[in-house]
C-alpha cells in the first residue's frame, strides 16, 4: 500500500469514527438532554449572569452600568482582602483536616475496629444527625452550646471541672470555633464514603495480612490506604471545593466578625452583593472566586494522579475484559 492510500484510508477511517461518535450522540440526546438542560439552566446560565454582572457597577438601582475590568481592580486594590484571603485559606485547610483527617479516622475505627455490624451502623447514624438537621438548628446549637454567660454548656463543664471562668468563645475565637463547627459535621460525609470503601477491599486481604503476623497498624498502612486512594482523592477535591464557596455556618454563627476575623471570600461577596448592595463587586468576586476553584481542582488532580489512575482502572478493565473472553 502506497502512502498516498494509507493516508486516504487513515482520513476514512476517522471520519467513519467521527460518524459514529455523533451518531452514538444523538441516540443518547434523548436521555441526556433533561439533565443537559437543567445542567444548562441552573449551572451554565448563573456563571454567565455572574460574569455578565461583575463587569457592572449594579447597586440597589439595579442598572446594568458597564465599567470593565473595574471591580476587579478594586478588588486587587480592597485592604480587606489580604486577611479575607488568608482567613479562607486557613478555614479551608483546617477545616478539611478535620473533614477528611477525622472522617478517615472514624471510617476505620468503625469499618475495621468494631466487627459488629449494628454496633458500627448504629454510630454512623449518630454522628450523621447533624447533617440532616437544618443549617439553621445546627448553629444554634452551636451558639447555645458556646453562650458566654456562666450558664453555658461550656463554660458550665470547664467551670465544674477546672474552674475556670466563663469567656465568650464565639468573639475570642471566632475562626476556630467556624472550623470545629464545619469541620464535625463534614466529618459525616467522608466516614461513610470511607466506610464503604473499606468494607469494598476483598477480604482476602486482611487474612493474608493477617497470616504474615501483620499488625493493625501495617493492615492500615499497607492494605487501607492503598485502596483508598481513589476514594481521599474524590473527597480532598469535592471538600476543598465545598469549603471554598461555603459560608452558610459562618454567617450563622459569627457572621464574619468580629473585625472580619472569621470573613472569608465566599461570606465577603455575599456580603458586599445584600448587605452593601454592590452587586457588580460582589459578582467580580465570586467570579474570582469560580476561577481560583478551577485552577485548584486541576492542580489537586495533578497532585493525586488522575490520569495514572484513570489509566491503570483502563488496564484493569481490559485484563478484565481478555480473561473473560479467554
Amino acid at each position: 500500500m502506497s502512502e498516498l492510500e494509507a493516508k486516504i484510508l487513515e482520513r476514512v477511517t476517522a471520519k467513519k469514527a467521527s460518524m459514529e461518535g455523533v451518531r452514538k450522540f444523538f441516540t443518547a440526546l434523548p436521555f441526556l438532554g433533561p439533565f443537559l438542560f437543567l445542567i444548562i439552566l441552573f449551572y451554565l446560565v448563573p456563571v454567565i449572569l455572574t460574569f455578565t454582572m461583575s463587569l457592572t457597577s449594579m447597586d440597589y438601582a439595579l442598572e446594568w452600568n458597564f465599567v470593565g475590568l473595574k471591580n476587579f481592580v478594586r478588588f486587587f486594590q480592597d485592604s480587606s482582602v489580604k486577611i479575607v484571603v488568608l482567613n479562607t485559606v486557613k478555614y479551608v485547610v483546617y477545616t478539611l483536616m478535620i473533614n477528611v483527617g477525622f472522617g478517615f479516622f472514624l471510617a476505620v475505627a468503625t469499618s475495621y475496629f468494631i466487627k459488629n455490624e449494628n454496633l458500627r451502623l448504629a454510630f454512623q447514624t449518630i454522628w450523621m444527625l447533624p447533617r440532616m438537621t437544618p443549617p439553621v438548628v445546627y448553629a444554634l446549637l452551636w451558639l447555645w452550646f458556646l453562650d458566654p454567660t456562666e450558664a453555658g454548656t461550656l463554660n458550665s463543664v470547664l467551670h465544674k471541672l477546672f474552674g475556670l471562668p466563663a469567656q465568650n468563645w464565639i468573639l475570642n475565637h471566632p475562626m476556630k470555633v467556624v472550623i470545629v463547627a464545619n469541620g464535625l459535621i463534614g466529618t459525616s460525609l467522608a466516614m461513610v464514603v470511607f466506610s464503604a470503601a473499606i468494607k469494598s477491599i476483598p477480604v482476602d486481604y486482611f487474612r493474608a495480612a493477617s497470616v504474615d503476623g501483620a499488625s493493625d497498624w501495617d493492615v492500615v498502612r499497607h492494605v487501607i490506604v492503598p485502596f483508598l486512594k481513589w476514594p481521599i482523592m474524590f473527597m480532598t477535591i469535592w471538600q476543598t471545593l465545598s469549603l471554598i464557596t461555603s459560608y452558610e455556618y459562618i454567617l450563622l454563627i459569627t457572621d464574619g466578625g468580629p473585625l472580619n476575623r472569621s470573613e472569608v471570600l465566599s461570606l465577603f461577596s455575599y456580603h458586599k452583593a445584600f448587605s452593601n448592595y454592590e452587586f457588580g463587586y460582589g459578582a467580580a468576586i465570586s467570579t474570582v472566586l469560580v476561577i481560583f476553584a478551577v485552577i485548584l481542582a486541576v492542580v489537586m488532580l495533578k497532585v493525586f494522579g488522575y490520569d495514572a489512575i484513570m489509566m491503570r482502572g483502563e488496564i484493569d478493565e481490559k485484563r478484565d475484559k481478555d480473561h473473560i473472553s479467554f
